[in-house]
């Protein structure tokens, strides 16, 4: 009967690692990757790390915007964050300039979702607001829902080119919204040939996109042909990169239906399985 335990223990560890034997890419920026890559590779999957962006920070002279609205900060209804890479330039910058992270409590603060909240509650903060749509739109919905924002103020710190959803909702409400870059999204430096022949030979399962910028440039990483080949499923982490995704024309094959990297990879079982 010892056979027939081994073949019960091999038949648990299989089904405990759904993506056994599955290549799959992650094109996170290389700084955000680690808990994504670790789950997916904690599941089986051998995992490719081709980061297709990497996050900068403004220079000095650009950031004078942010240290004037950080010193009339009592000024602002809300200060609303929607990504984990704004928290990190804001805070650090806070530390560089010698203050506190934990002032931005003095304001109620929104998150876009957990992982932005849980990224300030590390610098001592915890968000007033995590809508249940973790999208700019719930931002939106969940910031209305608290009540009339006629003339109330909001500070949103953000990336250069983030998406104008948010600071064009909360005006058509009656708000005064102080857009403020902190950081820009450029395509990381590397030589996408080898992933692009692997696409278009059909060894990789799937790609994973957490971010219309990431799927931007990883077509400008390993070209259309082999960012459009059907041979390969595109994961992607909500609708805002899903629409993004399609738009280039890449096979989206997998979508989230809860817009984290949990459920992203939750998505990705799901589908191989």
């Amino acid at each position: 009967m010892e056979w027939l335990a081994s073949r019960l223990q091999l038949a648990m560890a299989e089904h405990e690692r759904p993506l056994r034997g599955l290549r799959i890419v992650v094109t996170r920026a290389r700084e955000q990757a680690g808990d994504l890559v670790r789950a997916l590779e904690g599941l089986g999957a051998e995992v490719l790390a081709a980061p297709a962006i990497r996050v900068e920070p403004l220079g000095p002279g650009e950031l004078a915007p942010l240290a004037a609205a950080l010193d009339a900060l009592p000024r602002y209804r809300w200060v609303v964050f929607t990504s984990q890479n704004t928290v990190q330039m804001v805070c650090d910058r806070m530390a560089e300039w010698g203050r506190s992270p934990r002032e931005l409590s003095a304001v109620p603060v929104a998150a876009i979702g957990p992982a932005t909240a849980a990224a300030l509650e590390e610098h001592g903060v915890i968000p007033d607001i995590v809508p249940p749509r973790f999208i700019a739109e719930g931002v939106l919905e969940a910031l209305a829902a608290r009540g009339g924002l006629r003339g109330a103020r909001v500070l949103l710190p953000r990336a250069v080119d983030a998406r104008d959803v948010l600071p064009d909702g909360l005006r058509a409400l009656g708000a005064e919204v102080d857009v403020i870059p902190v950081y820009r999204t450029v395509g990381a430096a590397g030589d996408g040939g080898a992933l692009a022949a692997a696409l278009l030979a059909g060894t990789i399962a799937a790609v994973t996109f957490t971010s219309s910028s990431t799927v931007r440039h990883f077509v400008d990483l390993v070209g259309r042909e082999a960012a459009t080949t059907p041979r390969y499923a595109a994961a992607v982490i909500g609708p805002v990169t899903a629409a993004t995704a399609r738009e280039l024309g890449l096979p989206v094959a997998i979508e989230a239906e809860e817009f984290t990297v949990p459920g992203l990879v939750d998505a990705l079982v799901r589908h191989f399985s």
